[in-house]
């Protein structure tokens, strides 16, 4: 299935991800079809520059809002200082098998993933295709 993201949202978190040395994180919201909002999290890993960890209270709030009829949380994004836009060995150990979407900016590029159970990629993601409208 394609998941479409507008081109606004997009640039916003590619313009962060190139403003920063370290991993940049944040939340996606919307449909099993469309990312149509997100919102920037604080990046609380002991190491930035090497792992990315939401900030927990971002992520509560998160799921506060949704259960009270707010945007649906759907998955997270961050950023590979330097590095490609495809999962590393740390996110599949990281990640939950629950549908989630990743997105993942590296390299000037995004790519966009979904947590899964024996996945493709570390047995943990599968690619997704990604349309940007906009």
């Amino acid at each position: 299935m394609d998941v479409r993201i507008s081109s606004d949202l997009l640039q916003r978190i590619m313009a962060d991800a190139a403003a920063w040395p370290d991993e940049i994180c944040g939340l996606l919201f919307g449909t099993p079809e469309a990312i149509e909002a997100t919102e920037p999290c604080r990046n609380v890993a002991a190491d930035p520059h090497l792992r990315f960890e939401i900030d927990p209270a971002a992520l509560i709030a998160a799921h506060r809002a949704a259960r009270a009829g707010g945007p649906q949380l759907i998955g997270c994004y961050h950023s590979h200082p330097g590095g490609n836009p495809t999962p590393s060995p740390r996110d599949a150990a990281d990640a939950a098998a629950n549908g989630w979407l990743w997105l993942i900016v590296g390299s000037g590029q995004a790519r966009l993933f979904r947590a899964v159970a024996c996945g493709a990629i570390h047995e943990r993601f599968d690619a997704v295709d990604c349309s940007v409208s906009g």
